[in-house]
């Protein structure tokens, strides 16, 4: 039966909502046609530069003039574990600056702001000459965008990003503000932010307080006069025009038969396989004792939503529906534009070329099968070492100017590194790829040097000066050669498999990424001729305008509501005997008297978002927040291939719950009045 209803829903024709829009190609005349709603320069510009990107993997918002942004706790979690030590857990226990004096500054956190963006593909394109080989045109390509963004970001002072929409079809210039200097406001406790836990995750009705504030400062100041989104005490109601306005990572809806069908059969089984042997090493470190479950849960949860949606794309890919209506749609295609034949053909030749070593690529370039921050930052340090010689545009790309700085930002982060924790994942990442190579694979051999998996893994960290700050500074500066010259095991490894994870890359690059983005460009090029830029690209983790309506939904013969009550809350935690992880925490249940059962508390839209929407602002037509979007349910995993408004939402905690619960739960005064005046109060 869930079968066939998924079948008929994707069947439904594609709905008006679909789509993750660039702002600078909006959907002016879809607005205009289905909402009446006339989508402004100003609007557009307001919005743009109001929203953030947290550089660790979500989005956020300003949401008063003195630099306040709110984000998901979800997303703050990685700070949070940053800022917490033994006998301290942020994570667990939360945290409230009373004062300005006690934001707490985030070690290695980057927040950019969106400044413009400029379409470059005719440069980008006429940097490849006629003539020129595969791996000419690649080097050629790749040494503009190199030169453009180090001149651009030496001309403005800003962050400047090359970015490829279209998988290949178009690209743009994207220029950001990037603040460093961020601190920590508020944060609930885990209990209340991730309510229900791995058992709702992606699920609806949700009853999650899944927000964290941050501010950014500018001078040992708070930023102040930056555009911000004014906070609506009111909130929203079904049928409301609403915006998700953030940075969707990936989508896959462009991509061709070809490419879904190695997805489902070999990528993601693979990729799966690995999560959950890293899931697996968490949670067993986790339950050595307190202090281990602190250090892991972060990156637990990161493992375990990744494993969620991944386990969801692949149920959706093997679903004869969704890949029976993209295979009618590329037949369309294919039918519509002849020409576009062979671009289809030489993604089947890519991805036939990935089947013969993809696993190394990912074991390898990739580090599934050397994980940790420890060795991370080890690769970091020799490819720099190697790299720093070179020209510019001849770089990997993560060395290049335009990247320093944060990849520095991160590597010479203050945070700990905990050794018991990197050994743990170390092991089980060197058993991982054993378990896949097999024993006498000489990557296998380079990586274990005749030792098992654990005792490899300890003579690798606890020997290294990698894990230690000053050991990373030191190491920064050295030449390869001195480097080599440390004897430093971590690093030794890192420099042992670097000519095998480069040779793959670069075949990878050479076999897949370049002959994609040619055959990607032509398939575009027919489509923008059949229906003009009315398509949106594939989610690139930039700024994207998604819009749709408050709705509930129908499921099994029942409707499900456009939202949750704080009321409901309550009651589901009783239902569970307030036992994990439907425990709700001790503040919650003293206060609860205090609490209107009736609030609203989280609620769905159709609007069209993916992982990376995490912690976008939920807006009106005038651009107020009446929400801080933070999952899908379950029928939503599949939008990575399809949209689809049938039953799909995305879920948001609603703006009055916000302030109503910061108010009577946390006596966050401080916070609530700098929502409700979009200004901190002076004195």
């Amino acid at each position: 039966m869930k079968r066939a209803a998924l079948f008929l829903a994707l069947l439904a024709p594609v709905a008006a909502d679909e789509g993750m829009w660039l702002f600078n190609q909006a959907p002016s005349e879809r607005l205009r046609k289905d909402y009446g709603f006339e989508l402004t320069d100003s609007w557009l510009d307001h919005v743009m530069k109001s929203c953030v990107r947290f550089n660790n993997g979500g989005s956020g918002a300003f949401v008063s003039e003195d630099g306040l942004v709110v984000t998901n706790h979800h997303i703050g979690s990685d700070s949070l574990q940053k800022l917490s030590k033994p006998g301290k857990d942020l994570v667990q226990q939360g945290f409230y600056a009373a004062s300005m004096a006690d934001e707490a500054k985030c070690p290695d956190l980057e927040l950019n702001v969106l400044q413009s963006i400029e379409d470059i593909t005719a440069q980008v394109e006429g940097s490849v000459k006629p003539g020129m080989s595969v791996e000419e045109g690649a080097n050629a390509r790749r040494g503009f965008m190199a030169a453009l963004e180090k001149s651009e970001s030496e001309k403005t002072g800003l962050r400047c990003d090359v970015v490829t929409l279209y998988l290949g079809g178009a690209y743009h210039l994207y220029r950001y503000k990037k603040y460093t200097d961020v601190r920590l406001v508020m944060a609930p406790e885990q209990a209340a932010a991730f309510y229900g836990g791995d058992a709702d995750n992606f699920e609806y009705p949700r009853y999650d307080f899944d927000v964290c504030f941050f501010r950014i400062y500018e001078n040992n100041k708070p930023l102040h006069g930056n555009p911000y989104m004014k906070w609506k005490p009111q909130g929203t109601k079904p049928g409301d025009l609403v915006f998700v306005t953030g940075h969707p990572g990936r989508t896959n809806r462009l991509e061709t038969m070809a490419r879904l069908e190695h997805l489902r059969d070999q990528t993601l089984p693979f990729r799966l396989a690995a999560l959950r042997s890293e899931e697996m090493c968490l949670r067993l470190y986790s339950q050595r004792g307190p202090e281990q479950r602190r250090q892991a849960q972060a990156e637990l949860y990161s493992v375990a939503n990744g494993r969620k949606a991944y386990t969801g794309q692949y149920e959706g890919l093997l679903d004869h529906g969704l890949m029976g209506i993209k295979q009618q749609r590329e037949n369309g295609h294919r039918q519509a534009s002849a020409q576009a034949g062979p671009a289809y053909e030489a993604i089947v030749k890519a991805q036939s070329s990935l089947s013969q070593y993809e696993k190394e690529y990912y074991l390898l370039e990739q580090r599934l099968g050397v994980q940790g921050t420890a060795f991370e930052f080890a690769r970091h340090l020799a490819r720099w070492s190697q790299e720093k010689s070179k020209a510019n545009g001849e770089r990997l790309r993560e060395y290049r100017e335009s990247n320093q700085e944060s990849l520095w930002q991160e590597v010479l982060s203050p945070a700990e590194i905990y050794p018991d924790l990197e050994v743990a994942e170390l092991t089980a990442s060197l058993s991982f790829a054993a378990e896949v190579l097999g024993g006498e694979n000489p990557t296998v051999q380079m990586l274990l040097a005749g030792k098992s998996p654990e005792a490899r893994a300890n003579e690798l960290i606890r020997s290294s000066s990698v894990p230690r700050l000053g050991g990373r500074k030191r190491y920064k500066e050295m030449t390869a050669a001195e480097l080599k010259a440390q004897n430093d095991p971590l690093i030794d490894l890192a420099f042992a498999i670097d000519e095998a994870s480069r040779r793959v890359r670069r075949r990878y690059e050479l076999e897949v990424v370049e002959p994609e983005l040619g055959a990607y460009a032509q398939i575009a090029r027919s489509q923008f001729a059949v229906q003009g830029k009315d398509l949106a690209p594939d989610a690139t983790f930039t700024l994207r305008l998604a819009y749709g309506k408050v709705s509930g939904y129908q499921e099994a013969g029942r409707a499900i509501p456009w939202a949750t009550t704080l009321g409901q809350l309550f009651a589901n935690a009783r239902l569970h005997n307030n036992e994990e992880p439907f425990r709700l925490p001790k503040r919650w249940w003293n206060r609860e008297k205090s609490v209107d059962p009736q609030m609203t508390y989280d609620f769905v839209s159709t609007a069209d978002t993916i992982g990376g929407n995490s912690g976008s602002p939920v807006i009106n037509r005038q651009a107020e927040v009446v929400g801080v979007n933070f999952d899908r349910n379950r029928f939503g995993l599949t939008r990575n291939f399809l949209y689809t408004d049938q039953q799909a939402r995305h879920v948001a905690v609603h703006s009055p719950a916000v302030l109503h619960i910061l108010d009577r739960i946390y006596g966050a005064e401080r916070v609530v009045d700098e929502l409700k005046a979009g200004r901190r109060p002076r004195k």
